[in-house]
């Protein structure tokens, strides 16, 4: 053996280490080579996904958490007009329209803030998230009720709750003949049916928390998948490339190429 090879041995002994694969060329073993360069390319492929299904999860919880806030704003509407049909005073009640009002609109703006990412759920926005790159069919599309029925964004309006005009809530007074006073039950009726309003708005919103709920438990579970289908890849990819095998006789390696140099220089 001259010292050339013995040096050319050696370097590929350290390649070998370096990398800690034995197979680092289709040189080395091609039916192991090109196997094990194909588990290589599918785990980066999915590896890729996997940042874009944490946004989804992300967004989905963004959307979440506003269906939640969007639901407490319209009890605390609920409150107001229950408290406006205990009232009898008029000034009092349009006094609680107003804060009606005012309690609608910020739903619609808390619905606005409910986005992650540029993607807004709640407004209407669609999300598109892929599982396999290599498939077109193992992808998820996510969008609310309201925006695939072409209603758009989860406005109080969409969901059916109109603001309250002014004095709407008021019962109408009449005088008879001078001596005395009756009221109507029209700002009544008008109040009974904001609260109907309200409750089937609330209803729908838990239809749709139920069913981001539903979608997130989707993504979650792939992405856990992914993450094991990776890790199963690589390690079948190790296997090939006999990376275990390096690691017992790395030691070796290197005592025998000492040994050799020193031979050849006696």
């Amino acid at each position: 053996m001259t010292i050339q090879q013995t040096v050319a041995d050696a370097t590929i002994a350290q390649n070998r280490l370096a990398t800690g694969k034995k197979v680092n060329s289709a040189l080395d073993n091609p039916l192991n080579f090109f196997a094990a360069a194909g588990l290589d390319q599918r785990a980066s492929d999915l590896s890729g996904l996997q940042d874009n299904m944490q946004q989804a999860v992300r967004t989905l919880t963004a959307a979440s958490s506003g269906i939640d806030g969007m639901t407490k704003l319209f009890q605390t509407a609920q409150g107001l007009a229950n408290s406006a049909a205990a009232e009898s005073d008029p000034t009092r009640r349009n006094t609680l329209t107003t804060q009606f009002n005012t309690v609608l609109s910020q739903v619609d703006e808390l619905m606005k803030n409910s986005g992650y990412g540029g993607t807004n759920l709640l407004n209407g926005d669609k999300l598109s998230v892929s599982f396999d790159a290599k498939s077109t069919t193992s992808t998820l599309s996510i969008q609310t009720n309201a925006g695939s029925m072409g209603t758009g964004a989860l406005t109080s309006n969409n969901l059916g709750v109109a603001t309250a005009a002014a004095g709407a809530w008021t019962n109408a007074t009449t005088v008879a003949g001078g001596t005395s006073a009756t009221s109507n039950t029209v700002g009544d009726a008008a109040i009974a049916a904001k609260l109907t309003q309200l409750s089937t708005a609330i209803g729908t919103l838990r239809t749709e928390a139920s069913g981001l709920g539903s979608t997130q438990a989707i993504v979650a579970a792939r992405q856990a998948f992914t993450t094991s289908m990776v890790n199963t890849l690589k390690s079948g990819s190790g296997s090939l490339n006999t990376r275990g095998q390096l690691a017992q006789t790395a030691l070796s390696l290197a005592t025998q190429r000492d040994q050799q140099v020193l031979q050849l220089l006696r």
